[in-house]
């Protein structure tokens, strides 16, 4: 029996350095029957050549690549313009700086196998796997996404974007994917086959590995980016529309996002009670600075209870006793990078609330 053609597809806009390890590990699958789509989303640099070096129309090396390039349109419509491309019954997703391990697809068209006559498989996701650099973004990156996955069930609502594959037929049923998407469009993608009545399923032996996420103004804008797209979602998507289904892989960011107004609460309580008892206040010399002291104390405790307990807690005691970089000094990196954390989270949903005001998409 001649097993189906999986089409994977990856797009890339100035990625050069990221190509070549990308290309390779797409093209030595164990998947005996697959073909490769590259998209070059109008980069500037030598992207679109070093995607060019690996284009093999007729197989004559390995599996077929072909090429393709268009003007900067976006991630969302590059998947689309290869998901037009494709030959294959499934079709696979991937990002460039993403390194499928060998089993990859074989792991996936195992898992796309239905439990019972009724269950109809849509979509398979597997697991990525965040590399660790020396810097404790890329620890904590690693260490979260880690902890998303440990809770998984089989069953899900997304199938994540550099590591997923599709039924074609299905996709295209839905419309595929929406070039009008500024982000998330795997999250907008997945949601619609569900509504369709399809299922995704959770492959975990299908293991795509990420290039390690460093440095925190990256991390930061990136999740600004997610809350932002996250109101889209919702916006287009809500709850009743989703059968539903919550998200299963918002992790941390709930608890991430009270970080911001206690600060505020525990600044605005401390400058006013400095400003109503002065330097008597530091010396408690009234049951009123008593009083004072009580509101701040428990305020951190608050703070400290968000930070060490639950999943955010879980994840910043692992990066603690773990990442390369000391406790004390690590100790004082994860309280400002939570803050700075929360604070793009508020300023990604502002945008997404100006979108929604607004009518705009998200660009």
């Amino acid at each position: 029996m001649s097993s189906p053609l999986v089409t994977v597809t990856v797009c890339a806009r100035n990625a050069s350095a990221w190509v070549d390890a990308c290309m390779e590990a797409l093209t030595a699958q164990s998947y005996p029957s697959i073909e490769v789509v590259a998209i070059n989303d109008g980069s500037t640099d030598d992207t679109g050549d070093r995607m060019e070096a690996w284009k093999d129309e007729h197989g004559q090396r390995g599996p077929p690549v072909r090429v393709h390039h268009q003007d900067a349109l976006g991630l969302s419509a590059g998947r689309h313009r290869a998901l037009e491309d494709s030959n294959g019954e499934w079709v696979a997703i991937t990002d460039i700086d993403v390194r499928p391990e060998p089993d990859w697809i074989e792991n996936l068209m195992a898992s796309s196998t239905p439990v019972d006559d009724r269950e109809q498989v849509v979509a398979v996701t597997g697991r990525t796997v965040f590399e660790r650099a020396e810097d404790l973004v890329s620890w904590h990156r690693s260490v979260e996404i880690s902890s998303k996955y440990r809770s998984r069930p089989r069953r899900t609502n997304l199938a994540n974007g550099p590591c997923s594959m599709f039924h074609r037929e299905t996709l295209v049923e839905v419309g595929g994917f929406g070039a009008d998407w500024y982000h998330a469009e795997d999250m907008e993608v997945s949601l619609r086959l569900v509504q369709s009545g399809g299922v995704i399923v959770y492959a975990p032996q299908a293991v795509v590995r990420h290039v390690p996420e460093t440095g925190l103004r990256r991390f930061l804008h990136k999740r600004a980016r997610d809350a932002r797209a996250h109101m889209r979602i919702v916006r287009k998507f809500p709850r009743k529309d989703r059968q539903g289904h919550a998200f299963d892989f918002l992790g941390s960011s709930s608890r991430v996002l009270l970080a911001v107004p206690w600060c505020c609460a525990f600044l605005a309580w401390s400058l006013a009670s400095w400003s109503m008892a002065g330097s008597s206040f530091m010396f408690l010399n009234t049951d009123a600075d008593v009083l004072k002291w009580a509101v701040m104390m428990i305020l951190l405790l608050i703070q400290q209870v968000t930070m060490w307990r639950g999943p955010l807690g879980a994840v910043n005691r692992e990066v603690l006793n773990h990442a390369p970089l000391g406790r004390l000094r690590s100790f004082a990196l994860l309280h400002w990078m939570v803050l700075s954390w929360s604070a793009s989270l508020w300023y990604g949903s502002a945008m997404g609330a100006i979108d929604a005001l607004l009518g705009r998409n998200g660009h």
